[in-house]
């Protein structure tokens, strides 16, 4: 059976029939595709997300005080990490188009026992930066996982979201604060 968007099969106790939100990512026959984003103007486009790690009282004190583990060093490895990863997003996520971006930073605080880890990604382009945005944040935070799970197994990676994005017909969002 072909399931799509708009024709999935009504189970007992779905309640009311609604209509389901437009998804440009998906063609009227409920066919992945990707936008077509060729008549946007081309303008500033800018993201930032975040991610937290929790890492336990003990490792988040051990990378204050000496910055790293067995491994190396954990936040220049999990920063060069998430720029690469910014750089790589559109060969990770299928339908992301490769954008030609000409900035992304990475930046890290310590909060108690989590880490909270902050990315900016900005382009001169027809769609926005949000999901390399988040693929920054994302793959820095595996990295330090990857780094630090022999002195922690039970490291947690808690949240990745979007915080703000600018540019385009649809301008600036911001999230709200987290609670």
């Amino acid at each position: 059976m072909n399931v799509t968007p708009t024709n999935r099969p009504k189970a007992e106790g779905d309640g009311p029939t609604m209509t389901p939100p437009e998804l440009s990512h998906v063609d009227k026959a409920g066919r992945a595709r990707m936008v077509d984003v060729s008549a946007k103007p081309t303008t500033v486009r800018t993201a930032r997300a975040e991610a937290r790690v929790q890492l336990g009282e003990a490792l988040a004190r051990r990378l204050q005080e000496t910055g790293g583990v067995e491994k190396g060093p954990v936040l220049p490895t999990a920063r060069i990490a998430g720029i690469l990863a910014a750089k790589k997003t559109a060969d990770l996520i299928p339908m992301c188009h490769p954008l030609a971006l000409d900035h992304v930073e990475l930046d890290f605080a310590f909060e108690g026992d989590v880490l909270r880890i902050e990315a900016e990604a900005r382009c001169q382009g027809r769609t926005g930066v949000e999901m390399e945005a988040m693929t920054a944040v994302m793959v820095a935070a595996l990295t330090v996982y990857d780094m630090c799970k022999s002195a922690n197994k039970g490291i947690v990676i808690q949240q990745a979201r979007l915080l703000e994005k600018t540019g385009g017909k649809s301008g600036r969002w911001t999230s709200e604060p987290s609670q």
